[in-house]
């Protein structure tokens, strides 16, 4: 399956969130980031899908609209899926 997006959800002070985007950029992988202790919304909606009220989680979207979401900073599974 094809990668449509990616969206990490951060907090502004998450060590893990900011290598997982520092990895992301220099991957040259487009994402949105949305940081959780900024957006209630976002927050709400990341235990929502999740069930984990902890940061970085990962959404990756596939161009079929199915969504896989990664718990961590998990940078194989993130190759893997983002093919890198």
């Amino acid at each position: 399956m094809k990668v449509a997006s990616i969206k990490l959800y951060s907090t502004t002070t998450c060590p893990y969130c900011m290598m997982e985007k520092a990895w992301l950029d220099s991957e040259k992988i487009k994402h949105e980031v949305v940081y959780v202790d900024r957006d209630r919304t976002s927050a709400i909606e990341m235990v929502g899908k999740t069930g984990q009220m902890g940061v970085p989680v990962t959404r990756v979207k596939y161009e079929d609209g199915k969504e896989e979401y990664v718990v961590g900073f998990d940078k194989s599974r993130l190759s893997q899926i983002i093919g890198v």
